[in-house]
């Protein structure tokens, strides 16, 4: 039924446009197998219980169609399971890259599109942003760069717009581009997963959403991520779906021992550690490949090296951020001592949030000089 006023407008009764079935369940499929850490055969059977309690599909569109469609669109690839197990389903790269900008979406999605992607720095000198102020303009500055409006008030000033000179003339200065590089620290120890928490997936997710926006944004930059449980290793972007805790302790002394080894071999100044963790270091490898275990308190042995290594991250002009996701004074008291001998940052944070703090300090690190 249509209504018109006397303006002339037609009104109408409001029909909201359909949603593809397909779309509608991909958009929960990209949750579940970031929960799942990449196991479709889980997250689908998880799908099948929902679309059970929330009747998500009906007779026209089943989960075997949307199946079906995940495949023929190029999400899912079907495999012959290890030890003749029969066959099975996995992700193929096109999902894990639409895993990352879905992750980047959520956590990150108030982000606009915005220049070249380059880092500013405090200092001032040839580049592309503005800095907001003028100065003089010298030989070798970009024409489309002078200020036409501030240089003919000064020739109005001086000697009036017919005796124009070119020492009249401003142009906009702008701040230094830099690149900047971090490595971004995930705990996978065992407590990321338990009292009832899961912590390992939005821990996840940022790693996601940060590597989206380093390689959209700003591809000069480099991340690198690793993970530290027993011991720490490199992971790939393309790994991060699959991302899982293991019944590991903490060895946070390797952690920053592979980051900092890391960023030796980067060319740039500009450098920084980003550390997602929830518990006390409680681990070390020793020399003869044994590691020293203690989970009971804060072993003075493992903290005054994890307090050695912060000093030494210092001296290399690397700051290092750690965001503690856990809420326990006596924790906090190690991860202040840890900040004062680094002079870097920390964050006492839930899981709440936590993307918007570590694109934030991303974003503040990148508009100064940090060595």
């Amino acid at each position: 039924m249509r209504l018109f006023d006397s303006s002339g407008f037609s009104f109408s009764v409001f029909k909201p446009a359909s949603v593809d079935p397909f779309d509608q369940l991909f958009e929960l499929f990209k949750e579940l197998v970031t929960h799942t850490s990449g196991d479709v055969e889980e997250a689908l059977d998880w799908l099948r219980q929902l679309d059970k309690e929330y009747k998500l599909t009906n007779s026209n569109y089943t989960i075997d169609d949307f199946i079906e469609d995940l495949k023929k669109r190029g999400y899912l690839r079907e495999e012959i399971k290890p030890n003749g197990n029969g066959n099975g389903v996995t992700l193929t790269q096109k999902t894990a890259s639409l895993l990352r900008k879905h992750a980047f979406k959520q956590l990150f999605g108030r982000l606009k599109k915005s220049g070249r992607g380059h880092h500013k720095t405090n200092r001032l000198g040839e580049g592309l942003t503005d800095s907001g102020d003028l100065k003089s303009y010298q030989f070798g500055d970009a024409i489309d760069k002078i200020d036409m409006t501030e240089s003919f008030k000064n020739a109005l000033s001086n000697k009036g717009l017919d005796q124009i000179q070119s020492e009249d003339f401003v142009v906009q200065d702008h701040y230094h581009q830099a690149q900047m590089s971090t490595v971004l620290m995930i705990d996978i120890s065992h407590s990321m997963i338990l009292y009832g928490e899961d912590r390992i997936t939005p821990a996840k997710k940022v790693a996601m959403a940060l590597s989206e926006l380093i390689t959209s944004r700003y591809p000069k930059d480099k991340l690198d991520i690793i993970v530290f449980g027993n011991d720490a290793m490199p992971i790939s972007i393309q790994e991060l779906p699959y991302l899982q805790v293991g019944p590991y302790h903490t060895n946070t002394v390797a952690g920053l021992e592979l980051a900092m080894d890391i960023l030796r071999r980067r060319k740039n100044s500009n450098k920084q550690i980003f550390m997602i963790t929830d518990g006390k270091p409680s681990c070390l490898r020793e020399p003869d490949g044994s590691y020293y275990k203690n989970s009971v308190g804060l072993d003075p042995r493992i903290v005054e090296r994890c307090y050695t290594k912060a000093q030494q991250a210092r001296r290399l002009h690397i700051p290092i951020t750690t965001f503690m996701i856990a809420q326990d004074p006596y924790l906090k008291s190690f991860v202040q001592e840890f900040t004062k001998a680094n002079r870097g940052k920390a964050f006492y944070t839930g899981l709440k949030g936590l993307g918007d703090m570590i694109f934030e300090d991303y974003e503040t690190n990148r508009k100064k000089k940090l060595k």
